[in-house]
């Protein structure tokens, strides 16, 4: 299911990334007292009384800098709101109502989505400040205080945002389109693909490293079935520089692996797998995304005997976590191999959606168990008493066992390799959690 998206937006130093810690539980984001800290959307899956979404954490509008990091901000934030299903408009209330708040305010007012106000820094809970009133005149309703620093009003925000938001999740379950996102580094011939397989000129192509800023959806239909191509922006690895800040910039187009269904990696084949392509392999496996591996420019590699397996066995012994992903090898330029792309990506769909019966489960792992005994340690042995599929995309098997100590890592694996065997599921991962008797599934 696609969640609802919520984007944090407004001008610098307001405490965005602050709260949006605050609400997904963990440092994603850098903090630091310096007006533009956050120069790209961070996204996290966040949740309140039993009810999900997305939160994007964008970098500060300064509808008046020419400074171009800014303006690059604002490109982000304006992107944010276009994809949100609702946005936080977040202010400073120690500062009071400034200038720039109702620039931001004015650049809100020209998107159809829902507009919450946040009033941030309220420190003191049940007393609010003189000017906090001055935050009704923005026209958002009435504005929410909270204290991201000593985690006050959280809550309150919270029941707003799920509240807001209604069916957005449910309006999201009515689009059956396949979304893929085609990711992978600067100049790989992503955006070229995505016109290749449309047939017209949808995207912007250019031999200039990063044309393509942001994610493009472009919807399309092969063979009956509906596909939202999602063209993303080149992920970079950011040179280590002198300033704090740059040191922590995060990976563009994460948003695009967040909300797609399965994500083709495209390798450039004249360079190479790079550190930089084992990162972005490692960002779509880690999400548990459908992962196809696309070798494009194949026309610039000579040709020998056996050179594509050669170079697959290379690729596979570098990306030994995706031996589970198939791969196809393609020269967009020449329309070479184009066909199969769309072919392997329903394959890998249909298998990220399959689900085993349970009875042909246990009864596949009772022979595994035949065959290869489970581990013991100070005479006692793992038991598996029970297996069952309880999730898809990724599938995930829980396993009633023993003692949880018992299940080692090699054991785990031998059991995903026996199931892989019979089932195949190639270009999803596999989850399995391990509860011992008595536990809760």
């Amino acid at each position: 299911m696609k969640l609802p998206i919520v984007a944090v937006v407004g001008r610098p130093n307001v405490g965005k990334s602050s709260f949006f810690n605050r609400i997904v539980g963990s440092r994603l984001s850098i903090v630091e007292d310096t007006p533009g800290v956050t120069r790209d959307r961070i996204y996290a899956e966040a949740e309140w009384c039993g009810k999900a979404f997305a939160l994007i954490d964008t970098g500060g509008i300064d509808e008046r800098s020419d400074d171009i990091m800014f303006s690059q901000m604002r490109e982000q934030a304006q992107i944010a709101m276009d994809m949100a299903d609702l946005i936080l408009f977040m202010v400073d209330g120690k500062e009071g109502l400034t200038s720039s708040d109702r620039e931001v305010a004015d650049l809100l007012r020209q998107t159809s989505r829902p507009v919450l106000l946040i009033v941030n820094k309220i420190d003191h809970a049940g007393r609010l400040p003189d000017d906090f009133y001055d935050f009704y005149e923005l026209g958002f309703g009435e504005p929410v205080p909270v204290s991201s620093a000593n985690m006050t009003g959280l809550g309150d925000a919270l029941d707003e945002i799920v509240s807001t938001l209604g069916d957005a999740a449910k309006e999201g379950e009515e689009d059956d389109s396949l979304r893929l996102a085609i990711i992978g580094k600067p100049n790989v011939g992503k955006s070229s693909l995505v016109n290749a397989l449309v047939g017209e000129n949808r995207v912007i192509v250019s031999e200039i490293a990063g044309t393509t800023r942001d994610a493009i959806d472009t919807p399309f239909e092969y063979e009956g079935e509906k596909f939202v191509l999602i063209d993303t922006a080149g992920i970079r690895r950011r040179s280590k520089v002198a300033e704090g800040i740059e040191r922590y910039s995060v990976i563009r187009a994460i948003g695009a692996i967040e909300r797609c269904d399965i994500c083709l990696l495209m390798i450039d084949a004249a360079e190479g797998l790079t550190e930089q392509d084992k990162k972005i392999a490692g960002l779509a496996h880690e999400a548990g995304k459908g992962i196809v591996l696309a070798v494009n420019k194949w026309d610039l590699i000579e040709k020998e005997t056996n050179t594509m397996d050669r170079y697959r066995e290379k690729m596979r012994a570098e990306l030994p976590f995706l031996a589970y992903a198939p791969d196809v090898f393609i020269s967009v330029k020449d329309r070479q191999r184009l066909k199969n792309v769309l072919e392997i990506v329903s394959a890998v769909a249909a298998n990220c959606a399959m689900r085993v019966p349970t009875s042909q489960l246990n009864s596949l792992i009772q022979d595994a168990i035949a065959m290869k005994q489970p581990p013991s340690d100070k005479g006692k042995r793992l038991k598996i008493y029970y297996v069952s599929q309880v999730g898809v995309k990724p599938p995930l098997f829980s396993f009633k066992i023993n003692r949880r100590d018992l299940m080692h890592f090699s054991y785990s694996r031998y059991l995903e390799n026996r199931i892989r065997d019979v089932y195949g599921f190639a270009g999803t991962r596999l989850s399995f959690v391990f509860r011992e008797k008595g536990e809760e599934d």
